[in-house]
């Protein structure tokens, strides 16, 4: 599912009419698309007491039509219309809205009435995509007013909650609380990336006449499982452990056997045939207790061991110093199997010889130390940071975090809405590397549909064992637990999607 900037949103819907839909027809169809969800989640709508609160520009005359609608279809028990601004400074297709819902007998207020405060729904459509600062006068007004001045109402908000600037996670000024965000065509970034993600509520994606074709061209999308589905199949009938391929993983150390059969671990339940752990000799019993489906070897026998292997992971565990960095610049020059590099193999310039998969997966204070930036300035620019890093160094890079983001060597990013606090705890990124590794030993020619997979269905799995364990109760090897059930409900969704 792409994920738009506000001018490439814009520039959408411009070709969108060129090519003969017309504005007041788009708008219409985006009436449309919050009526229906409010009517499905909010039902019998004859209950409700609602208020819509428009701005005067497009997402105004978005709500006007959601207004229109509920006046001539519903008939709610009581409906406020409130416009937050003179008619006559109305333009284009939202004066025509207003029009109309006047013309069909709607009553419109230029403020909130008393009555109002005992809304049991709001419909915020104060302020959309266009947003060029904090909002101000009436407009942070009413979000104040959306925010504190309905104690029992739920929010709908209209294409973004007021006040939230579209193009980023960060908000500079008021931002009207929702519990569910209606927007059209395509998410835009604010929906998919903090803080502001957390910030919308339930996210409804609608459809209201503009071609995918006209945004097919876009490099940022948000995963979503019909990306990976095929990988989530019935295995074939006669397939055997030689059939889906053969893990080596590279990690551990005296100390930190835990983090190289975490890794070993979620290749096996990832579905990988196969996993040996390669490690110091002296950690190798302490491997090999943690499950007797791991096969374990000495780390001293790298080169004959990585012959035969269809993935190799490095580095969970592995320690630091210069003898590691060696053989990490060794291993990326001799080996040309996809390889999935974590923790300790971070490490180096990490530049991916031509034609060659290398998968990279570190947390934001790793990613600082890769690039000589700080942690803060990362966070501030995930999207950036993923696409230029990878870009850069022609590697596919997995910048673990909320929203985790992960780069290609084609400049593309994909955005993972799955995961919880619940992963904040040691082990998790051992299990990430681990499942990429498994999955792609299975899919070593769909290596960016085994990786967007491991991500998506990591995260999925931590949520639904979350639901079950609560937060804190969670730990890393509770991923391999519920995973099976997040891929059932994965194969559910891309079967609906």
């Amino acid at each position: 599912m792409r994920v738009l900037t506000a001018a490439e949103m814009q520039d959408v819907d411009r070709r969108t009419i060129e090519m003969g839909v017309a504005g007041l027809v788009l708008m219409e169809n985006a009436g449309h698309r919050v009526v229906e969800f409010i009517a499905e989640r909010f039902s019998p709508l004859s209950t409700q007491r609602i208020t819509v609160i428009c701005g005067k520009g497009n997402n105004g005359g978005d709500g006007m039509a959601v207004a229109r609608q509920l006046y001539t279809r519903f008939r709610p028990r009581a409906l406020d219309v409130v416009l937050l601004a003179d008619p006559a400074e109305l333009k284009g297709d939202a004066a025509a809205n207003y029009r109309m819902l006047v013309a069909c007998g709607c009553p419109v207020e230029r403020e909130i009435p008393a009555g109002a405060r005992h809304a049991t729904l709001i419909i915020d459509a104060v302020l959309g995509t266009g947003l060029g600062g904090p909002a101000t006068g009436r407009a942070l007004e009413a979000i104040r007013e959306i925010n504190s001045g309905f104690p029992v109402a739920k929010v709908v908000a209209v294409d973004i909650p007021s006040g939230m600037p579209s193009d980023s996670g960060e908000s500079g000024g008021e931002v009207a609380r929702a519990d569910a965000t209606v927007t059209f065509t395509a998410p835009k970034i604010a929906h998919a990336m903090p803080p502001n993600c957390d910030r919308i509520g339930e996210l409804v994606v609608g459809a209201i006449g503009s071609p995918p074709s006209l945004y097919e061209y876009i490099q940022l999308s948000l995963i979503e499982p019909a990306m990976f589905a095929p990988l989530l199949a019935p295995r074939p009938r006669g397939g055997h452990k030689g059939t889906f391929g053969h893990v080596l993983v590279v990690a551990g150390s005296v100390g930190k056997t835990g983090a190289a059969a975490m890794s070993g671990l979620g290749a096996l339940r990832a579905g990988a045939g196969l996993v040996t752990v390669a490690s110091a000799e002296a950690a190798i019993p302490q491997i090999a207790a943690h499950a007797p489906e791991l096969m374990t070897a000495r780390i001293a026998d790298l080169d004959d061991l990585a012959k035969d292997k269809t993935v190799i992971a490095l580095g969970p565990g592995l320690g630091r110093g210069p003898e590691i960095e060696s053989l990490v610049a060794h291993a990326l020059e001799a080996f040309e199997q996809p390889m999935v590099l974590d923790a300790d193999a971070l490490v180096g310039k990490l530049e991916s010889p031509l034609g060659r998969i290398r998968i990279l997966t570190p947390h934001p204070g790793e990613m600082a130390r890769l690039t000589g930036k700080t942690t803060a300035e990362i966070q501030k620019d995930r999207i950036g940071a993923a696409r230029e890093f990878a870009a850069s160094r022609q590697v596919t890079l997995v910048l673990k975090g909320q929203r985790t983001v992960i780069g290609f060597p084609d400049g593309r990013v994909w955005i993972n809405p799955t995961g919880t606090p619940a992963l904040g705890t040691g082990g998790t990124g051992d299990i990430l590397t681990g499942m990429i590794s498994g999955l792609l030993a299975q899919f070593p020619k769909q290596p960016d549909a085994a990786v967007a997979a491991a991500v998506y269905l990591g995260g999925l799995a931590a949520e639904i064992g979350a639901r079950s364990l609560g937060e804190k109760c969670f730990i890393a090897t509770d991923i391999l637990k519920y995973l099976p059930h997040a891929m059932e409900e994965c194969a559910r969704l891309a079967h609906l999607q």
